[in-house]
């Protein structure tokens, strides 16, 4: 006869079961409970008044919030359902049960304040050993936005598009004032067939009138490194005595191209080629990786898809984290960052930058390995001599190691498709990044 075990679901416990037997010791959310109880939180609980009916703690609230980031759990309704489902969740919620609204709510009410947790967690890495701030690795991916690119409305296209609607509605108009039922085809209510019409006209205007605000900025700005160039070519002829060689700087178009495009659905996002080839609907995030322990010490979300760009305002985060976390000796970067006014941003940082400048040979000739550095060299010269030197190409592979794997363990670990959230939706130029440095810390692990 089988010998199975009793299952028995009625039997009450001798003694009331405690919440801390329910996980493992090393389970990742008694980690983010402990991390979280070492956080200085005033800014949070000294926001909420003494009266009325008692708050959920923000350390509960934000426990399940950074738990849920770990575990690619972003919804706040899958969030309320977890604290009943799942024994991390229940554990981390002390087995209460927070609905989704207090969760949505708590998230946009102290959205600044969670970002602000991010150098936090960072010292707290730095007093486990865990971080060291020496050699840092930069890398960039598009994450898709929630929005296909065939939702993009070219300004050109808009202005067509347009005309063709007025043109429809003076023909509604004209039908409806005719007032000949024999013109108007089965089924067709007029009045819908303009509001309809009237509202895509709506729309296209205020499409195309953020194309035309954009362009202004973008005129702008060109408009400024224009006259820069024409400053800097003054200088030199003034200088040489005579006109240096080339053409002179072209005056930047203004207004905005026929090409300029805005989404209708995600008006931040942009059309960015993606790897594998093609375009998509996208956001350009950038990462700052600690060689070593590939803790994220930076983050950024931009719209900017040429990671040039990138590299000075990176620079620029880093350089703004508290001393405490160490100074920053070495970038890594690939190819897409390089650019002799990059490398000279890097030197004046006080910063050793290893960044490629272009594909690297695999087995290079020994004695470009090995010669001399060139006197007087300029700092592209410079690092280009590096990146050729044994110990040069050898940290330069750390990058691979780091930068690469800290940015795929966002996207895969994470389970990040897409960039869906309102709140990196914030300016026309840079885009506010959700914190997934905060939610990347959340898998640190104790070491002895």
């Amino acid at each position: 006869m089988p010998n199975f075990r009793t299952i028995d679901r009625q039997t009450g416990f001798l003694l009331p079961p405690s919440v801390d037997e329910w996980l493992p010791e090393k389970h990742l959310a008694r980690f983010v409970v402990e991390v979280i109880d070492g956080l200085d939180l005033r800014a949070m609980s000294g926001s909420y008044r003494g009266s009325g009916s008692a708050s959920y703690h923000p350390r509960m609230l934000l426990g399940i919030l950074v738990y849920g980031y770990a575990t690619g759990v972003f919804s706040s309704r899958k969030l309320e359902r977890a604290t009943y489902d799942s024994l991390a969740f229940r554990f981390i919620a002390a087995n209460d049960h927070p609905d989704h609204a207090t969760i949505a709510a708590f998230r946009r009410r102290f959205l600044k304040e969670i970002e602000a947790l991010f150098v936090q967690v960072l010292l707290l890495a730095r007093e486990m050993g865990v971080l060291k701030m020496g050699t840092v690795a930069l890398d960039g991916t598009k994450i898709h936005a929630n929005a296909s690119r065939h939702s993009a409305l070219s300004y050109e296209q808009a202005g067509k598009i347009a005309a063709q609607l007025k043109a429809e509605v003076a023909d509604l108009m004209a039908k409806a004032e005719a007032a000949d039922a024999a013109d108007i085809p089965d089924g067709m209510s007029i009045p819908d067939e303009l509001a309809r019409r009237e509202e895509r006209l709506s729309k296209i205007a205020e499409a195309r009138a953020k194309t035309e605000a954009r362009a202004k900025e973008r005129h702008a700005r060109e408009q400024a490194e224009h006259e820069a160039k024409l400053a800097a070519r003054a200088a030199k002829t003034a200088a040489r005595g005579k006109k240096p060689g080339g053409k002179a700087p072209q005056p930047p178009t203004k207004g905005p191209l026929p090409r300029d495009q805005i989404n209708l659905t995600d008006e931040d996002s942009r059309i960015m080629p993606v790897a594998g080839g093609g375009f998509e609907q996208c956001y350009n995030a950038q990462a700052a990786v600690a060689a070593g322990s590939m803790l994220v010490v930076a983050v950024d979300v931009v719209q900017a898809p040429n990671d040039k760009q990138q590299l000075e305002p990176m620079l620029g985060k880093i350089e703004a984290l508290p001393e405490d976390l160490g100074e920053p000796e070495t970038l890594l970067a690939d190819t897409g960052y390089f650019s002799g006014a990059n490398v000279e941003a890097c030197e004046k940082a006080g910063v050793e930058p290893l960044i490629a400048m272009g594909r690297q040979p695999h087995h290079p000739p020994l004695q470009e390995r090995f010669e001399t550095a060139p006197e007087n060299p300029t700092p592209v010269e410079a690092m280009a001599h590096r990146l050729k030197t044994p110990g040069g190409r050898d940290r330069y592979a750390l990058r691979k190691q780091n930068s690469r794997a800290g940015v795929r363990h966002h996207k895969i670990g994470a389970r990040i498709p897409s960039i869906f959230d309102a709140r990196a939706r914030k300016s026309a130029q840079r885009v506010e990044p959700r914190d997934h440095g905060l939610e990347h810390k959340a898998h640190i692990r104790r070491r002895p």
